[in-house]
């Protein structure tokens, strides 16, 4: 019987999202320090010998996911298999728990988590210079989940540097998402194009200092938005509240435990329909 092995697609969250400038090429360049929730979608897999990709979706958003050649797992199982040469399949299962298009970097993550998981079930090495390349031809969040450690991120994702802060990592996190998808083009789009100067993240302080200069933007497309950082911001024990990435996922980072789980209570209770997540940020 063939093994089956799990990796964990950690949740990204932008702890602070600087937006420098619109590059040549069409991306922007960007200054962030994403952080990793401890928790994630599951993606849970077997070698084949007859050399197919057969993915199944399921958990509570694995509706929202098509299983074709679109899907970023399929994409980052058959780049891999391709950049290998690789005549083994794999019969893959990913359980989607994170909200999709919800700017925690649900796609990208599941990406990562299925390079990981094939380099293990495949017996293979490769290089991890070779790997990040792969990995940003999915996605330009996409290297950074391979690690899904601590990192501040330049460029449009291809500049990694693991970034400690201290007081940051294993610190209580709440996510919540009032339920709307918004499209990250549209809130690139929208953005101003003002560069309103460097990101300082080398303490909690500084990062409670920063921004994220595609909340705005956002909130234009998705008004919910402010209502959910309006809800955060009344629980007691806020150190930092702020949208992740281009939205509409938002996120709040407690002093202790306590205090972040009766938010999530308090905030389950007067918003049903909305979804929550009490975390912690991963240590790694």
């Amino acid at each position: 019987m063939a093994e089956t092995l799990v990796e964990t697609a950690y949740a990204k969250i932008n702890v602070a999202l600087h937006v420098r400038g619109r590059r040549d090429d069409g991306y922007h360049r960007l200054e962030s320090l994403f952080v990793f929730a401890e928790d994630g979608d599951r993606i849970a897999g077997e070698a084949t010998d007859d050399g197919a990709i057969d993915l199944v979706i399921d958990g509570p958003f694995g509706s929202g996911l098509e299983v074709g050649s679109g899907n970023l797992v399929m994409k980052a199982a058959r780049g891999l298999q391709a950049y290998l040469g690789e005549q083994r399949g794999a019969s893959i299962r990913l359980t989607k728990n994170l909200p999709v298009a919800s700017g925690i970097g649900g796609g990208s993550a599941d990406a990562a988590a299925t390079l990981r998981l094939l380099t293990r079930l495949w017996n293979v090495r490769i290089d991890p210079q070779e790997l990040a390349a792969l990995a940003l031809d999915l996605g330009s969040d996409v290297p950074a989940c391979l690690a899904s450690v601590t990192q501040l991120v330049g460029g449009r994702g291809e500049h990694l540097a693991r970034h400690p802060v201290a007081d940051v990592d294993g610190r209580p996190m709440l996510l919540v998402n009032p339920g709307t998808a918004v499209s990250t083009a549209q809130v690139f789009s929208g953005w101003d194009r003002l560069d309103r100067g460097p990101l300082d993240a080398d303490s909690l302080e500084g990062l409670i200092a920063g921004r994220n200069d595609l909340e705005q933007p956002a909130i234009a497309l998705a008004p919910a938005i402010a209502d959910v950082l309006d809800a955060l911001g009344q629980q007691a024990g806020v150190r930092l509240r702020r949208m992740s990435g281009s939205g509409a996922t938002c996120f709040a980072l407690f002093d202790g435990q306590a205090d972040c789980a009766d938010a999530a209570d308090a905030i389950a209770a007067a918003h049903p329909d909305w979804w929550t997540m009490e975390t912690r940020i991963r240590s790694a």
